[in-house]
């Protein structure tokens, strides 16, 4: 059975003042498939996953993910759809120092305005798959690296999103964490179906992927099926 596309990237270009970063990029990732965007620094492989992530708006080019094309909603309506649609992972967890791991979980479903307890009901039940439930309690300063980038995880999740976006996720771990999270990211795969874009100059974890996808110098210059 054929699966559902869930981003399409059609000649994506960017450009910062005189430096033309993205210089028409089409690429097509179909649900449930992991991928890997590998390439040396300068690359173009943060500012196209900004782009995808509705982060940043390319000069010319479309992003539809899961049916709609963002270049076509206003602000408002943008950040909306990033809040519903998109979770993000960053290299630095970008958990918020005065709430609980909990709580951390659970901000971005009380932005999107949902019903409190079906928030807190799907955190626990996210936080719990992750093996973090004894740690719900704690703030960010008494977890571990790995186990932050755990709650991180959660917290892109709780919006039950189409796509996972991750940039570097592994980047700040050691390697009983890094190759945990790994781990992580296809079990999400086959237990939730979730699709995931994976920014990394981490091999071990780009060749683990579905697709590798090589860029160099603002283009894509490789791809393979791992």
């Amino acid at each position: 059975m054929e699966r559902k596309r869930m981003i399409e990237v059609v000649d994506l270009h960017k450009s910062y003042g005189t430096l033309e970063v993205l210089k028409g990029i089409s690429l097509g990732i179909d649900e449930g498939e992991v991928v890997s965007i590998v390439g040396a620094s300068g690359a173009g492989k943060t500012t196209l996953l900004q782009i995808m992530g509705s982060l940043s708006r390319a000069d010319s080019g479309s992003v539809v993910i899961d049916g709609v094309a963002a270049e076509r909603l206003n602000d408002r309506e943008l950040s909306l759809f990033r809040n519903r649609k998109i979770g993000f992972v960053f290299q630095f967890h970008h958990l918020l120092p005065e709430f609980t791991a909990f709580e951390n979980v659970c901000i971005p479903g009380y932005i999107g305005g949902r019903d409190r307890e079906e928030v807190e009901a799907h955190a626990r039940e996210l936080i719990a798959m992750l093996g973090m439930e004894h740690r719900m309690a704690h703030k960010p300063a008494e977890l571990s690296g790995g186990e932050q980038q755990r709650i991180a995880i959660a917290r892109a999740l709780v919006n039950s999103p189409a796509v996972l976006l991750a940039d570097e996720p592994s980047g700040n771990l050691d390697t009983k964490n890094r190759d945990e999270l790994h781990r992580l990211f296809f079990d999400l795969r086959d237990r939730l179906g979730q699709t995931i874009v994976i920014v990394t100059h981490d091999e071990s974890l780009a060749r683990r992927a579905d697709r590798r996808i090589e860029m160099s110098d603002g283009r894509i210059v490789g791809e393979s099926k791992v």
